[in-house]
C-alpha cells in the first residue's frame, strides 16, 4: 500500500496508520512463540507484547477515549493496579495466532468506530467522549497520536526482529 501525496488530511492520517499498522505485522510474520517472546537487553519488551499492547491501544483510543466506551474482551477485567504493564507481560501465555489475530480484530473495530465518529459531519474535529488529562482530545490528535504510537514500536520491532532472525527491510 502506498501513501498517498495529495489527499485530504483524513485520508493521508488513514493512509499513514494503516501503514505502520502493516509495517508491525510484517515485522512480526512468520516469528513463532519462542521469538515474539524474545527480548533484546536489558530492554524487556517483546514482539509478542508488543501486539498486545497496540491492541489495547486501539481498543483504548478508538472505543474507550473516543466513544467512551467500557473495556471489553480480554480488557474486561484487567487490574492494571496490580500490573501496569499487564499486556506486554502477558503476551507470553498467548499464542501467536491468538495474538494477531487480537490486533487484527482491535484494527478492523477501530476503522469503523473511525468511520462512526466522522459520520457526525464534524470531520476531525469531532471531540472525543472523554477528557484526556483533563481537557478535550479531538479525533485528529487521536490519529496523529496513533501514528506516532505505532511508528515509535515499529523501530522498537525492527532492533527486535534483526536481533531474532537477522530479517531487516521489512
Amino acid at each position: 500500500m502506498s501513501i498517498p501525496t495529495t489527499a485530504d488530511e483524513t485520508t493521508t492520517l488513514r493512509a499513514f496508520l494503516d501503514h505502520f499498522r502493516d509495517t508491525l505485522r510484517r515485522q512480526c510474520a512468520g516469528v513463532g512463540a519462542d521469538g515474539l517472546a524474545w527480548t533484546l537487553p536489558p530492554a524487556t519488551m517483546t514482539l509478542g507484547g508488543m501486539l498486545k499492547h497496540l491492541t489495547f491501544v486501539e481498543q483504548w483510543w478508538f472505543s474507550i477515549v473516543l466513544h467512551g466506551d467500557e473495556p471489553s474482551g480480554i480488557w474486561a477485567d484487567v487490574d492494571w493496579e496490580a500490573d501496569e504493564d499487564w499486556d506486554w507481560h502477558s503476551a507470553v501465555d498467548d499464542s501467536p495466532d491468538q495474538l494477531r489475530t487480537w490486533l487484527d480484530e482491535a484494527i478492523a473495530s477501530s476503522d469503523r468506530l473511525v468511520d462512526e465518529a466522522l459520520a457526525r459531519g464534524e470531520g476531525l474535529d469531532v471531540l472525543a467522549a472523554r477528557e484526556r488529562r483533563g481537557g478535550p482530545v479531538s479525533l485528529r490528535w487521536i490519529l496523529v497520536h496513533m501514528v506516532e504510537e505505532y511508528a515509535r514500536h515499529c523501530g522498537h520491532a525492527d532492533l527486535i526482529r534483526e536481533s531474532i532472525d537477522g530479517a531487516t527491510d521489512l
